[in-house]
């Protein structure tokens, strides 16, 4: 699998697993995940959701089809990723049964275009995750993506299966701070010496209409830019308007190939 999954990074530029697959595989192995592999790709299906990936070298024989019908073949809900807004994908959703439901956005921002400054609003300061903020950090994470399928069910075991990665590091997990009270936080992420991403940004529903979102977005930024990464990514829904005309004043621009799209099944089928 992960011979597979590296080929597919290398042609595609995507994963084809998201960061919920590879850590429940990392900490959990297969237990509780129905599998399908062959030499040349593998399909998964865990908690309601289908993975699918084909190494190049297998592609256009028909295994991906075979491996996805294997997979959806038991009844009920399903979702599916297709990491790019790949045809073939489309296609093979549409014969499965799946509907377009959800677009995610890669948007993108070059470190070398100028930022203004993140200057907090008044009584509010920013400093770097400690070890006593979990708590804190946990329910403005719930608050704040209430709606959000994946990022509002973050618990502690997610929470701290995250903080053990590589990537990892408090400097550039920033927290909003009024009268000792965690208002937001902007978690930042570095892949690499050349890409950092800004990985998930909070802000609680009784702190919002102070400017914190934009302010939290710019500190780690700036944060990112101190790293000396040339790029900064970020993920966002594609109807989310207003963080979109946020990321767009910021200097963050789309691409088409930039898409991720979720197929999803009912449960009646």
């Amino acid at each position: 699998m992960e011979e597979v999954r590296a080929a597919c990074l290398e042609h595609d530029g995507a994963d084809p697993l998201d960061e919920a697959a590879h850590l429940r595989l990392k900490h959990h192995g297969l237990d509780g995940i129905g599998a399908w592999v062959s030499a040349g790709g593998f399909a998964l299906r865990r908690d309601g959701e289908v993975d699918l990936a084909v190494a190049p070298e297998a592609r256009r024989d028909g295994l991906g089809g075979r491996l996805a019908e294997l997979a959806c073949a038991e009844p009920g809900e399903l979702a599916a990723w297709s990491h790019g807004d790949h045809p073939g994908a489309a296609a093979l959703a549409r014969r499965l049964g799946f509907d377009r439901t959800r677009e995610l956005w890669v948007m993108r921002r070059p470190s070398v275009v100028p930022l203004p400054a993140a200057q907090p609003p008044e009584g509010v300061f920013v400093r770097d995750f400690g070890h006593g903020d979990t708590d804190a950090l946990l329910a403005v994470n719930a608050a704040a993506f209430a709606d959000h399928p994946e990022q509002g069910a973050l618990d502690r075991a997610g929470l701290e299966e995250r903080m053990a990665e590589p990537w990892f590091d408090p400097a550039g997990l920033l927290l909003a701070i009024d009268a000792g009270e965690l208002l937001g936080f902007h978690w930042t992420k570095q892949h690499d010496a050349r890409t950092g991403e800004v990985y998930v940004v909070g802000v609680s529903p009784a702190a919002q209409g102070r400017g914190l979102g934009r302010m939290l977005t710019l500190a780690g930024l700036h944060h990112l830019a101190s790293r000396g990464v040339e790029e900064v990514l970020l993920y966002v829904e594609s109807d989310n308007v207003a963080a979109r005309r946020l990321y767009e004043g910021l200097g963050f621009t789309h691409a088409p190939e930039d898409t991720h799209v979720q197929y999803r099944r009912g449960e009646g089928s």
